[in-house]
Order: C-alpha cells, then sequence, then structure tokens
C-alpha cells in the first residue's frame, strides 16, 4: 500500500511527455454538466463528478502500445471535502477483461497534482507499456459517495529517433542525402 503525497507539477523531465490527448476517455458516470471532458480542459476549476455507485471509473484506451511512466491527477481536499478520493486504484492491460491491478494508492486530503508512477518498483526506468489505464476510485474521504477529479494527464516515455540511428545525421555528408528531389 502506498501514501502518496500532493506534489507540484514539474516539467524538468525531458524524457517524457503527455499523451492523454492521444487515448479515447470515458466514465463510468456523470452528473450533468461535469463530464469526461472536464478532465482535459486544462482548467483546475472545472471537475468531472461521478454519478452513482462506487468504484467510479475512468477509462483510458490507446491506438497502440504505450510507454507509460506517470498518472498525473489534480485534486482538491479544500474545495472538495467529503468528493476527494482517499484510494484510488491504477490498473492496466490490452483490454478493458485483462486490466491488472498497478497501484493501490492512499490519499491524506490532498490538494494539487497527486503523482502516481506506473514504473515498477524494481524497475524504475522501465515503462510500463499498455494499451489501456484505468483510474478506479475505490473510496472516498468522509465516506463520500461521489467524487471529484480535476485533471487527469498521462506522461508517456519519450522516442528518440536519434538513438536508433546507426550514424548522425548532422554531418555535410548526410545532410546531402537527406531530402527527396
Amino acid at each position: 500500500m502506498n501514501t502518496i503525497q500532493a506534489t507540484g507539477l514539474t516539467e524538468s523531465s525531458v524524457s517524457r511527455r503527455e499523451v492523454g490527448h492521444l487515448a479515447v476517455w470515458s466514465v463510468t458516470s456523470a452528473k450533468p454538466g461535469n463530464g469526461v471532458e472536464m478532465l482535459r480542459d486544462g482548467s483546475p476549476d472545472t471537475f468531472w463528478q461521478s454519478d452513482g455507485l462506487q468504484p467510479h471509473l475512468i477509462n483510458i484506451q490507446f491506438q497502440r502500445k504505450m510507454p507509460l511512466l506517470e498518472l498525473h491527477m489534480h485534486v482538491d481536499y479544500k474545495l472538495d471535502e467529503s468528493y476527494t478520493p482517499s484510494r484510488v486504484s491504477v490498473r492496466a492491460g490490452h483490454t478493458y477483461q485483462d486490466l491488472k491491478e498497478v497501484r493501490v494508492v492512499d490519499l491524506e486530503e490532498p490538494s494539487g497534482w497527486v503523482v502516481i508512477p506506473l514504473t515498477s518498483e524494481s524497475w524504475p526506468h522501465e515503462p510500463l507499456k499498455a494499451f489501456y489505464l484505468q483510474l478506479a476510485v475505490l473510496a472516498n474521504h468522509q465516506n463520500g459517495r461521489d467524487t471529484h477529479i480535476r485533471q487527469v494527464k498521462i506522461w508517456s516515455a519519450r522516442t528518440d529517433s536519434n538513438k536508433t540511428l546507426p550514424c548522425s545525421m548532422a554531418t555535410t555528408q548526410m545532410s546531402m542525402y537527406s531530402t527527396v528531389r
């Protein structure tokens, strides 16, 4: 069981990129006006609000297998109180039917970005490769029923095309042949 505190969102790592825009997003339920689109609108003032019984699920499906490093979730206990998640589970797999639990995280009154690593503890630099990612809200603070999540971002390993080439394209000789006439 991991306890992760809310941290500041930093863009310091150049070896990763946000790939949420490449996925199809769905949720198990939503109140009118607070749907899945609020998770990706870039505003911490809007939120997705579930409507129904727990667990509340956010499903993220990619067209190809993605090397995933981190899931960032913006929540705010000061504003949302009993709507704030206190326990979440991250699951990954090829399809909805073969999801395996990657992490279970307990949150203690989080305010801001919560960073959930998707890498293995024994291999922290090896990304999780999956087509399908699911964020499940298992419990809320103060035994709340519905949940508020303000933003979700998915970070992937950046692939550097220069590393796969056996030679450098920066030389004069190579640049002569880099375009087609």
